[in-house]
C-alpha cells in the first residue's frame, strides 16, 4: 500500500517524465510525429505484398461490416503487436539508461517504465484515431466502437505494463535478458495472428482441439481479435474473450509490481 501511495504521489512526475519521453522519440527529426505513421504504413505495405501476393493469404469478410481489405486486417493487428513490442523493448534498457538519476535521488523507480509504456500508448491513440478515420471514408462506421476500443487500450496498457516491469529490472540483473526478449517476440508475433486469419489455425488444428486451446491462451491472440471485432467487424468482442483479458491484465500488472519491488532495493547498487 505504501508503493501505490509513492506511485500515485508521484503522478507529476509520471507526466513530466511521459511528455519527456514523447519530445525525445523524435528528436532531431524533421518528419517527427509522421514517423510514427510512417513506420505501421511501410510494415504494412511489406507484409501485405508478400502475404497478400506471394504467400495468398485469404482476405477475412467483415461480419458484419462486409468489409474486405488486407490491409486494414493486417492493421488491426499490427498496431496493437507494435504497442507490445515497442513497449517491452523500450523498457528494456529504460532503468539502464537512467542509471545516474537513480543513483543520485530516490523516487519510485516504476514510473521510468511506466512513463516509457505511456508514450507508446499515446502513439497507438494517434494511430487508432488515423485508422479509424481511414475506416470512416472507406465505409466502416467506427465512432461507437470507439469507446470499447478505448478499453481494450487500457486493458492492454496494464498487460503490457506488467510484463515491461518484470523485464526492465530482470535486465539491470541479467543484460543477457534483452537479447533474449528480441528473439522471443519474433516468435510471438508469428504465433499471434497479425499476418494470417485466425481461421487458418483453426482449420489447420481441427483435429487437435486441445492444441487450438493451447494457442489461444496466447494473450495477444486475444487482444488482436478484439481490436478487429470493434474496428474491422463492428462487433463487440465475445464477453468470454473480455473476461480472459480482463484477468491475464490483472494478474500481468500484479506480477510485474511484485518483481518489481523485489528487486528494486538493491537496483542502484546493481547499477
Amino acid at each position: 500500500m505504501s508503493s501505490l501511495k509513492e506511485l500515485s504521489a508521484a503522478r507529476e512526475l509520471t507526466v513530466n517524465l511521459t511528455l519527456r519521453e514523447l519530445r525525445g522519440k523524435y528528436k532531431r527529426s524533421v518528419l517527427g510525429w509522421t514517423w510514427s505513421l510512417l513506420n505501421p504504413l511501410a510494415t504494412m505495405v511489406i507484409f501485405g505484398v508478400v502475404f497478400r501476393f506471394f504467400l495468398k493469404v485469404p482476405v477475412p469478410v467483415g461480419d458484419p461490416s462486409g468489409l474486405q481489405s488486407f490491409a486494414f486486417y493486417l492493421l488491426c493487428g499490427l498496431l496493437p503487436w507494435n504497442l507490445l513490442a515497442n513497449g517491452i523493448g523500450g523498457s528494456m534498457g529504460v532503468l539502464v539508461g537512467n542509471s545516474n538519476l537513480i543513483k543520485k535521488t530516490y523516487f519510485p523507480r516504476e514510473v521510468l517504465v511506466g512513463a516509457n509504456v505511456a508514450s507508446w500508448v499515446v502513439s497507438l491513440a494517434i494511430e487508432l484515431i488515423v485508422l479509424a478515420v481511414a475506416f470512416l471514408v472507406v465505409g466502416n462506421f467506427t465512432p461507437p466502437w470507439l469507446l470499447p476500443v478505448v478499453f481494450l487500450v487500457v486493458l492492454q496498457t496494464a498487460f503490457v505494463l506488467g510484463i515491461a516491469l518484470a523485464l526492465s529490472v530482470l535486465n539491470v540483473y541479467f543484460r543477457d535478458v534483452q537479447h533474449l526478449i528480441g528473439i522471443l517476440l519474433q516468435i510471438w508475433f508469428y504465433a499471434t495472428p497479425i499476418v494470417y486469419p485466425l481461421i487458418v489455425v483453426r482449420d489447420a488444428l481441427q483435429d487437435r482441439p486441445v492444441a487450438f486451446a493451447l494457442y489461444r491462451l496466447n494473450p495477444m491472440v486475444r487482444f488482436v481479435e478484439a481490436y478487429r471485432d470493434c474496428l474491422y467487424d463492428l462487433r463487440l468482442p465475445p464477453a468470454k474473450d473480455v473476461v480472459y483479458l480482463v484477468v491475464v491484465s490483472c494478474v500481468s500488472l500484479a506480477v510485474g509490481l511484485s518483481v518489481f519491488a523485489r528487486l528494486e532495493p538493491k537496483l542502484a547498487e546493481e547499477l
